[in-house]
Order: structure tokens, then sequence, then C-alpha cells
């Protein structure tokens, strides 16, 4: 993580690692060791996995146990090798928007763009990367022509670019605890 100034204020080092056709990547990291991290930066609490970090619930909880007010996913998703007519886009999204629902912080899942190719196969890359508010409600979205009532547009143009997003985390952080949902936890049930 750098903050603002350009100072380093630490690292994180992937924890899931996918091993499946087109993200073969076990045959060429090892899982992280560093644990889930969140830093304080000049612009507040933040949290960040990667890419296949993104599958597991665990990780955001774990990051929102820790204080992040906003959670970052950069990632690399696009179409399956194996059968490119299968679309995960609107699984990826949804499991982002969940992320930030049940954990009442907002998401922000970058994703690149592209095709990559190797002998018979390929991945084209989705893009679509957005930012969520602490409901799970899309408030910007790279390429799409329109967002409607907080969703996401379900087929973004495939356009590189960024979207911003300001926060009251003051507000996020009172709404969340409003909720309750880490006051009730019983995790010695988990």
């Amino acid at each position: 993580m750098i903050d603002a100034d350009g100072t380093v204020l630490g690292v994180y080092r992937k924890s899931h690692i996918p091993d499946g056709p087109g993200y073969q990547e076990k045959f060429y990291f090892s899982p992280g060791d560093t644990g889930f991290k969140v830093w304080d930066t000049k612009f507040g609490r933040l949290g960040a996995a990667i890419c296949w970090d993104q599958w597991f619930p665990e990780a955001a909880r774990s990051m929102a146990l820790m204080g992040a007010e906003v959670l970052f996913y950069p990632t690399a998703i696009g179409s399956e090798p194996e059968d490119p007519t299968y679309n995960s886009y609107p699984h990826w999204t949804r499991t982002m928007l969940g992320h930030a629902a049940a954990n009442l912080v907002p998401v922000v899942a970058s994703n690149r763009i592209g095709t990559e190719t190797w002998g018979k196969s390929s991945i084209t890359f989705y893009g679509g990367s957005f930012i969520s508010g602490q409901h799970g409600d899309v408030l910007a979205q790279v390429g799409a022509k329109e967002l409607k009532d907080g969703n996401l547009h379900p087929k973004p143009d495939s356009v590189e670019g960024f979207v911003v997003q300001a926060f009251d985390l003051d507000k996020c952080r009172t709404n969340r605890l409003g909720w309750g949902v880490f006051r009730d936890r019983r995790p010695e049930l988990y």
C-alpha cells in the first residue's frame, strides 16, 4: 500500500492462489504469508486483497474487522478459456457488491481489459471496474452507459478509464455501527 505522498506503508501478498484453465497461478506463485492487512492512509483506513482473494468472504470480513473503511480489490477476470461463452462478470460483480453490503464498507473493484492469447486459448478481460457504496449500491462504473437505481450496467464497454467517488467515512462508520452486524457476530459458532 502506497500513501498519497508516495510513502510505502506495507505489503500484502495474495493469500488465495487459483488453479484452473487460464488461471494456473499455483505453478508460479506461492500463497502469501502476510495475512490480511489494513493501512491508515491520508484518505482513511484501507484494506486491499488481490484477485482470487475476492471469492473468499473471509478476506473482506477480516479486513472490515481490522477497521478497514474502504476495501480495494485489483483483479484480472475475464472469459473462461475452456468455455468462452460463459460470462462470469455478473457473478464477479455480485460477489464484490456482497462484500460491501455484508461488511457495510465501500468497495473499489478494478479489472483490466484486453485479450491474452497463448496457443489455442485466450482470455478476454471484462473491464467494468466500479465503486460501490457500503450497501452494495454501484456509484460509478467504467464503461457504463448509465447506472439505474444503484445497479451495475450488465455489459459495460471494454474501455480504459477510471472513476472516482467521495465518501463521508464518519457517516459510513455511524451507519455500520447502527446495523450491529459486528456487535452481534457469534464467532464461537463459526
